[in-house]
Order: structure tokens, then sequence, then C-alpha cells
């Protein structure tokens, strides 16, 4: 491989020009299958003078070997990296970390990872050796790239839970260490910013290796001091000046700050998972329960100690602490709560901690009101979101107030008395100074215990209403915006509160639609949040459908001012509760949740084309989730109007410009966004509900077909189930079963159109045959090929014998291919048995031109117990019955002498027909039930005056069970109880059987299967009587006794029906 030449591709790849770039890439491109081209990469990236000419090339060799280096799923046209290359390459690799720039390290860790996932320590023994070596080195840049290598290892083995794994993992760790410990102690105690960036390094490679199990050397007394020791050390270290820009957001990300937050995390880690008694699952307990113990006594009350001790130095302002750091201190608060041991230790300090941690956490800051001036929408997303970000301590303030007052439930009194405080405070003080800000938080601090203030049993849920007429409905009024927002949150929070005076309910009503068109957006957006949950109340239900239009209206266009998902819930339950009320406007509606979806995805276009950060990943998300939501609503909407025909098609027009833009567009970006996977699904449901719906397909949707036909093609992989792949240089997730039931319904409800126009049916089966043939799709996606198949040959048939071979080849060739999923076995049988029944002879046929039919025949018929639903059992009826018809001469000669085992599979199928009708008709009574063994709801129930009896103190200190523990020993427990050793094994078999759809529906659910047996059987009796003769003699008398009764059901049946149709003739006749 020319260097020299590659190294200027290189270079022309960062060229200000589109042009030189393209060229130069796709020069690279056809490079990369040439001998050396791995190597002669890590040339450049070692001994490049210049610095943007080796990152160019280092990001090349990134991407290729991640790619490249084993066979990658997502990436299968790769070509993969010979062999031969390999060994030389890994032994260049570390050495060239070892020499190589920050910014080069940073890119080289992960390719390094890529390699030992696959390669250590098999192919790769060396790599430990060179990691000592550098570990022991006198230079300091030969340590950092020790320090590097061993935490890539480590990242590797995270996710390797396999014994042997562990072991291996085991091995490293205790070679490296008490080296890496050693270092970290003396790190610790310099002040530069390498010097932080390396602890930072070896505090996560510890993260790495305990993140789900702690081994039992690190669990040894020695090991486990002296980590704690200098994660504890590193906490309470003075930030270095180095680590204190001015810049807030650049001082969280400082390396001294990250090693921080990484000491935090470990110890959090090591005492939420192993150090906590009550929060051991049982099938861990016995491994750590000793240790635990142990920690909970001896290293969590230390540590808490020096968290307490950070916390007042950063309430006294003596300290600063980033978010997280904050964050993770109160996280490991909260876990002292519910274990008496640390609980103890933490009672003296709650007062404390509500006044000066969590409520000024809970208060508006400058940033916060500067935002809701400034950028309103981002003041939302920040507000209503917060829980999405992990490192706000604001949640974290919450999450501690939520199981202060489950789990310590005399604590509720002690923050509802400094809530009283506040706010009686602020009641009394004269206008002037009064603090908005300390009664916003109050306000929000007693919405967060909204649901154990009115929980089962709850003492105070009756001083509710005054609260709230006392201090919540003056705040609808107040010249703060963000009071008044926090008034409609509060009222959203409390909506489960039954008002006893009439009045206070048309009070909040009244408010409610006056914050409804307030001049703040926030103001606004809460408001209509908080009405969602009200319309509980007669009264609110019965006002609002005077004027839901109206409201409607100023849902749209808030809507249109911010993209907060929560909205579009409103607005679809709204659409579900006012469906009548609606119904005149469903058009208006529908062009203007239209325009708002059009105007969300041209957004995300257009910010997905010209953005390449992270920022821009968050903010598509936010928009695509708020984009679904409009599709819900709209779904939501046409569900409503099934009994509105003239109306639906309308809708269908309006519709198109909304599924031509998520279909055909490429909405991708250049980023992964997994949430657009979801709108493709729920654009598939508008199709299939609009189709459902008017049991028609009118001309609007067939366009619509051809275009699902056409985007099928361009972008086959996209529609995929269960996995990513990559689409055009995007991945995106999307499940093949989301597209089925709309492709059902063309040919269910389309089949007039289809039999006139092959083109449109050359199309369905071109669709079925890509699934089929596309290399990317599994099993469960083929599935969904075969009920596609199945609903042509059912509802045209006699017109698609063209597809009749393919159809038996397809699934044949499947067939004979390896595979254990039965599901999908039975289905690629039932593929042919519905060839069988559109056409016995030809499909005979074609399984004796391939030499299949005794292979075919022997499969179905030993199978025939694992047709289990009533849909199964029914189609192989009917398929039998056809072939019993069929000439003498029509039948091989291959299957002759097997030919009456047709009856006996009959004979079983009658057998257990019965049986399965009756399994589906419970399935239709039961719908979705939840089994409620386990309890959830027992956390905001209050047990009586006895709790404060003399001896609630006693029970106050006393253990608090960990639900999360509990709720995964329960489901564990109910995985054994289905006959599994746990949930991996009872979970494994989950599709072995065939599970009934009690919303299926083909042409075979009008046939009556008795009477179609019994008539076939006299005819064959009396046109071709030496074929009866042979069909029946070898049946025993239990098998004759089961078609005798058989024949004696459909008379039954038969008498019936017509019973009924005599009845409904003199109806019709008296009318």
């Amino acid at each position: 491989m020319d260097v020299s030449a590659l190294r200027e591709c290189t270079l022309s790849a960062l060229d200000a020009n589109a042009d030189i770039r393209r060229q130069a890439e796709l020069q690279l491109k056809q490079a990369e299958s040439s001998p050396g081209f791995i190597g002669a990469l890590l040339d450049i990236v070692a001994s490049d003078p210049e610095l943007q000419v080796r990152l160019s090339a280092v990001l090349y060799l990134k991407n290729k070997v991640v790619r490249s280096w084993e066979f990658n799923e997502d990436f299968p046209k790769n070509p993969q990296i010979p062999e031969r290359e390999k060994a030389g390459f890994r032994d260049r690799l570390v050495p060239t970390l070892a020499s190589s720039a920050p910014q080069v390290r940073q890119q080289l860790m992960p390719l390094i990872g890529k390699v030992l996932h696959y390669d250590f320590p098999e192919k790769w023994p060396s790599y430990m050796d060179i990691t000592l070596q550098l570990l022991g080195s006198n230079d300091i840049g030969s340590v950092f790239a020790g320090v590097q290598c061993l935490l890539s290892l480590c990242r590797v083995y995270r996710f390797k839970q396999a014994n042997d794994k562990r072991e291996e993992l085991d091995r490293v760790t205790q070679a490296t260490f008490p080296t890496l410990l050693s270092l970290g102690n003396r790190l610790v105690e310099e002040t530069s910013t390498d010097a932080g960036d390396m602890l930072k390094m070896i505090i996560k490679t510890y993260k790495h290796v305990v993140y789900f199990e702690l081994a039992a050397h690190l669990r040894e007394e020695s090991s486990i001091v002296a980590w704690a020791t200098l994660f504890l050390k590193v906490v309470g270290k003075q930030a270095p000046p180095e680590s204190m820009p001015d810049d807030l957001e650049d001082r969280e990300i400082h390396p001294w700050w990250k090693a921080k937050k990484w000491a935090y995390s470990n110890l959090n880690r090591l005492f939420v998972r192993y150090g906590n008694p009550t929060s051991l699952a049982a099938a861990n307990s016995g491994d750590y329960e000793k240790f635990s113990k142990h920690f909970i006594h001896h290293f969590a009350p230390e540590i808490l100690k020096v968290y307490l001790q950070q916390v007042e130095l950063w309430v006294s302002k003596q300290a600063w602490l980033s978010k997280i750091c904050l964050s993770s201190t109160i996280a490991f608060l909260d876990e002292c709560i519910k274990p008496s041991a640390t609980w103890k230790h933490l009672n003296p300090h709650i007062g404390n901690l509500i006044s000066h941690v969590l409520f000024p956490l809970l208060c508006q800051s400058d940033g916060d009101l500067e935002l809701f001036e400034s950028d309103p929408a981002e003041y939302l997303t920040r507000k209503i979101n917060f829980y999405e970000e992990i490192s706000a301590p604001d949640a974290a303030a919450t999450n501690f107030l939520i199981t202060l007052s489950k789990c310590r439930r005399k604590q509720t009194f002690t923050v509802i008395n400094f809530i009283n405080d506040v706010v009686n405070r602020y009641e009394a003080a004269p206008g002037n100074e009064k603090n908005y800000r300390e009664k916003e938080g109050a306000l929000r601090m007693i919405g967060t215990l909204s649901a154990i203030i009115l929980g089962k049993g709850s003492p105070i849920a009756d001083q509710v209403e005054y609260f709230f007429v006392r201090h919540v409905f003056p705040e609808f009024r107040s010249q703060h915006g963000f009071l008044r927002a926090r008034a409609c949150h509060v009222l959203e929070k409390f909506s489960d509160l039954d008002f006893k005076d009439e009045n206070n309910v048309v009070l909040v009503y009244q408010n409610i639609l006056q914050c409804l068109a307030d001049s703040e957006l926030p103001v606004r957006v809460e408001a209509a949040l908080a009405l969602q949950p009200l319309i509980r109340h007669d009264f609110i239900r019965k006002s609002m459908q005077q004027n839901i239009a109206d409201i409607m209206q100023q849902l749209l266009k808030l809507a249109n001012e911010v993209d907060v998902d929560a909205l579009s819930n409103v607005m679809e339950e709204f659409v579900e509760v006012f469906a009548s009320e609606l119904t005149p406007f469903a058009v208006q509606l529908t062009e203007q949740l239209r325009d708002t979806y059009l105007r969300i995805v041209q957004d995300v276009i257009d910010k997905g084309a010209n953005s390449l950060d992270d920022d821009a990943d968050n903010y598509l998300d936010d928009k695509s989730i708020t984009a679904l939501g409009v599709l819900q609503t709209i779904g939501t909407l046409i569900l409503t109007l099934e009994s509105s025909p003239n109306v639906l098609l309308r809708l269908e027009q309006i519709l198109v410009p909304v599924i031509t833009i998520t279909l055909e567009h490429k909405l991708f970006g250049e980023h992964p966004f997994e949430i657009l996977s979801d709108l493709y699904n729920e654009v598939f449901e508008i199709i299939d509900s609009c189709t459902f719906a008017a049991k028609a397909i009118s001309n609007t949707m067939w366009v619509v077909f051809e275009l699902i036909h056409k985007s099928f093609k361009d972008r086959g992989e996209i529609y995929i189930e269960g996995k990513k792949y990559l689409v055009a240089e995007h991945i995106l997730e999307l499940t093949l079963a989301e597209m089925l039931p709309a492709l059902d319904n063309y040919v269910s409800y389309g089949a007039d159109t289809l039999k006139e126009n092959p083109a449109l049916l050359e199309a369905v089966f071109d669709i079925i045959q890509t699934i089929f043939t596309n290399e990317r799709l599994g099993a469960m996606d083929r599935i969904c090929g075969c009920k596609l198949a199945e609903a042509v040959l059912l509802n045209l048939r006699g017109r698609a014998d063209q597809y009749l071979p393919r159809f038996v080849e397809i699934a044949m060739t499947c067939l004979n291919a390896p595979g254990d999923i039965k599901s999908y076995r039975i289905h690629l049988m039932e593929m042919i048995i519905n060839c069988i029944y559109y056409n016995p002879s030809v499909t005979l046929q074609i399984l004796e031109q391939h030499g299949w039919t005794n292979k075919f025949f022997s499969l179905w018929f030993s199978n025939i117990e694992n047709f289990n639903r009533v849909h199964d059992k029914k189609l192989s009826i009917v398929a039998i019955v056809a072939l019993i018809q069929l000439p003498a001469e029509q039948i091989p000669q291959s299957i002759q002498p097997g030919w009456p085992k047709l009856m006996q599979g009959i004979v079983q199928l009658f057998q257990t027909l019965p049986i399965a009708m009756k399994n589906r008709e419970e399935i239709q009574k039961e719908g979705l039930t939840i089994d409620d063994t386990y309890d959830t709801e027992s956390d905001t129930e209050w047990e009586g005056e006895a709790v404060w009896s003399a001896d609630a103190d006693e029970g106050d200190e006393a253990d608090v069970p960990d639900e999360s523990s509990a709720y995964m020993d329960f489901l564990n427990s109910e995985a054994q109880a289905r006959g599994g050793s746990g949930l991996a094994t009872a979970w494994a078999d989950d599709d072995d059987d065939l599970e009934e759809e009690t919303l299926l529906e083909t042409p075979l659910d009008h046939i009556e299967p008795y009477m179609l047996f019994r008539s076939a059987l006299m005819d064959l009796q009396n046109t071709q009587p030496h074929l009866y003769e042979g069909l029946t003699k070898s049946l025993s008398d239990d098998d004759r006794n089961v078609i005798k009764g058989v024949i004696m059901e459909a008379e039954a049946r038969s008498r019936a029906s017509e019973a009924t149709a005599a009845a409904l003739g003199v109806k019709n006749g008296n009318n």
C-alpha cells in the first residue's frame, strides 16, 4: 500500500472544497480492500508530523476496524480485514497508543476495545504483558497508556457474564489492581490536569470491573478498605485551581470533576448493589450476604459522613459541587433511608437537609428565571422532562422526598410542616417582601408528595382542599408567570383530590381556562396538562363538552408554539372522550394536526441535515416524540369515526401528505434516530385504521399503497423486527409486524381491485418475495410474509394462479433450511396448506416436480398437534377436504399409500377443535388481565392511627424492604412456578406455541367446518366410492365414532341454520 498516496487522500478528506472531499472519500473507500490498508493508515497515525492528518487517519482507521475486524451484520458489504494482516497490526497498536497525542489516543481506545472484544486472550495473549510493562514504567506517558489499555480491557469485560470470562477478568484485576491502586493514591495527592485525567481512568476501570459483579478478592477487607479510602479521598479532595474555570460547563467536564463523579459513582454502586442487605435480590444474597452486612455497618456510615461534610461545605458556599456530584450525594442519602443501620445516622440531619439542601434545589434558580423569560420553550422542556437529565440535582431531591415520605411515613409531617412554614411566611409578608421563589418551591415540594398525601388512609388528605383555597388558588393570578405555571402544575398533581365544596371545582375550571389564555407560554402548557386529568370531575367534563372545539383549537395552537409530547397525550385523550362533540370538526381538526406534523417533520429534516452534534440528537429526539404524539392523536380520531365513512374518505385525502413525507422523505439526517421507527409504525397504524374502519380501499389509499411498495423496495432493510440495520448510512429500527395489518387490509378489502389490476397484485407479491429473499430478515419477520401470502391465497381464490409455484418453492426452501423456531415452521407449513386449499391439484404437481411431496406431508401430519389455534385447525380441515375430493388420477403415486392418513389427520383435528374454540372464547372474554399478586400501591397507603402510637418510633427505625429487589424476587418466583429456573428459562420458550389472535379476520371465519366435511364425505361416497373405501377402511372404531360425531354435529348445525333462516324470513315477511 502506498502510504504517501494514502496520506494525500486523508489530507484531501479534510479539504474545505466539498468536491475534493467527496473524491478523497471515494478513493479511501476503494482503497479499503487493498492489502496493507489498515497498516498504512496506522503508519500515518503513528508518525505523520501534522496532527490534523493523524486525526483524520485515526478516525477512518477506527471506523474501518469497528465495522470490519470481524463480519458485522450492520455492515455486511464491508470487506472483512484479512487474518494475515491482523497479527502485525495488533502488535503495533499499543506502542502507537503510548506515543500518540491525547486526541489520537481518544480515538484509538474504542478501536483497541473492538479488537480486544474478538481477540483477547486467545489471539492477543501478549496484551496483558504489554499493559503490565507500561504500568510499571518510569515514563509517565507509558504509564498513562498502560492505564488506558487496562481501562479498554475492563470495559470490554463489563458485559461478559459467562463464568469463564469472569475468571479471565479476575486474573487481570488480580495482576493489575495493586499497581493501579498504588498509582491512584499517588495521583490523588497531585493537582495537575493530567493527574486528574489518569486518576479518572483508574476509577472508571474499577467501575467497569465491579458494575455487575464484585469478585471475591475485591470483597476482601484489605481490598475494599483501600479502594473505598481512595474514592473518599477523591470525594473529599479540595478541587485544584485548574479545575475551577469560570465557565460552569467547562468546570463540569474537567478531569478532576470527572474523577470525583466516578468516585461518587463507585461508592454508590458498592453500597446499592453489594453493600445493602435489604436491596440484595434473593438470587445473589448468598454471595454477598456477609459482605453486605459488614459494609452497611462499617463502610456506609463513613461514606455518609464524608458526603454530609461535602454537603455542609456546599451549603455554606465554602465548596462548589458539580451537578452530577450533588445528584450522586442525594442519591446515596436516598438509599440510606430504608436500611435501619444507615437511617439512624441520617435521621438527625433530615431537618437541615430539607431546609438547606433539598428545598433550595427545588426553587427556581437565576438561570431558570432567565430561561423562563428568554426561552420559554426550553424552560418547559427542562421542567417537564427534568427526570430525563441524569445529573439533575432537583430530580434527585424529588426522589429523596418521595422515598422519605413513603418509607419513613412520619417524616411526611416534617416536610409538610416545613412547607406550611414557607407558605405562611409568604402569606404574612408585605407585598414587597414576599419571596416568590420560595413560594413556588414550596408548591413544587407539596406536588411531589401528592400521591402520599392522598394515599389510602391518609390522615391529612382532608386538609388539602383548604390548602388549595388558601395557598394555591391565589397564585393563579400572581404577577409572576412561573408561579401561575406552578399553580397549574400542583393542580395536575392533585387531580385525584375530591373537592367537598363544588364551588371549588368551578373555581378550578375557571382558573384553568383563564391560564389556557395566559400571556406566558409555560402557563398555557401547564394549564393544558392540568386539564387532562381534571375531566374526571363531572362538572368539568360536562362544561368542556360545550366548548371542546375551542379548547382543541387552543391546544393545537400550543402544539405549534412548543414541541411538548405531553400536549399530544392531552389531545389524544380529549379526542377519545369527546368523540361525538368533535365529529363535526373532525376534518378541520385533522387538517390542523396534519399541518402541525408536517411542520415538526420538516424541522427534523432541516436540523438533521445540518447538525452533527449531540445537542442535535437530543433536539431531534424531542421533536420526533412530539410528532409521534400528533400521529397518535390522528389515529385515535380516525377510530372514533368508524360510523362516518364520508368523513373518513375526506380524512384519507387530508392525510396523504403525512404518509408521504414519512415514507418517502429521508428523515434520518446524519444520525441514528430510533424514535423515527415509531413514526413509521404509527403511520402504518393510521393506514390500517383508515382501511379497516372503511372496510374498503379508496382510490386515495391505493395511491398510498404504491408509495408503501416503493418505500419498501427502496429501503427494505428498515422493515425489520427487533434489530437495527444500516439503511442508506442511517440506522433505524422498525417492526415489520406493524406494517402487516395495513397490507392485510389492502388484500382483504381491496381484493376486487387486485383481481382487476395485475400491477397492484404483482406489487403485493413483490413485497412477500422481498421479505423472504432479503438476507437481513429473520424468522420472526418472515412469519409476516407467510401471513400476507395467506391473505392473498384466501382472498384471491382463482386469481393468483401465477404465484402458486413461487409460494410453494419459497416455503419448502425455508423448511429445508436449518431452523428450530416452531412458530415459524408452522407458518411455513400453513403457507403450503393454503396453496393446497387454493388449488390442491396444482400444488401437488408443484410438490411432486421438486420431489417434496412425501417430505411435506410427513412434516404436516407429524406436526398436526402443534396446529393449536382455531384458525390453524380450520385451515388444515378445509385443505384436507379439498384433497379428498380430488379425482384418483390427480393423486401422485408417491403418496397414494399414505392417502388414508388424511382421514386420521382430520379426525385428530376435529377431536381438538372444540377445545380450541372454547379456549378462544375464554381469551375473548378475559381480554387483557393483569395479575395483581404483586402489590404496587401499598407504598402510598397509610397504616392508620396505630402508626402514631407510643411504639411508632421503634417501627420508624426498622428496615424498610426494598421494593426493587422484592419485585425481582417476585418475577423469579413466578418464572419458577411456570417450570423454569428463572426468568431466562421461563421466557425462552414463549415462541413454542402459536397464540390465539382474537382480532384476526379471514375468509375462513365464514366457513362451517362440520357441514363442509359432511358434504364432502357424502359426495365422495356417492361419486368415488372406491376412494371413499380406501380412505375409511383403515379407520379404528374410535376414529369412526369421531367421524359419526362430526356428521351428527353437522346435521344439528344445518337444522339450526335452516331454523334461523326461516325465522328471519317470517320476520322480513311481516315487515
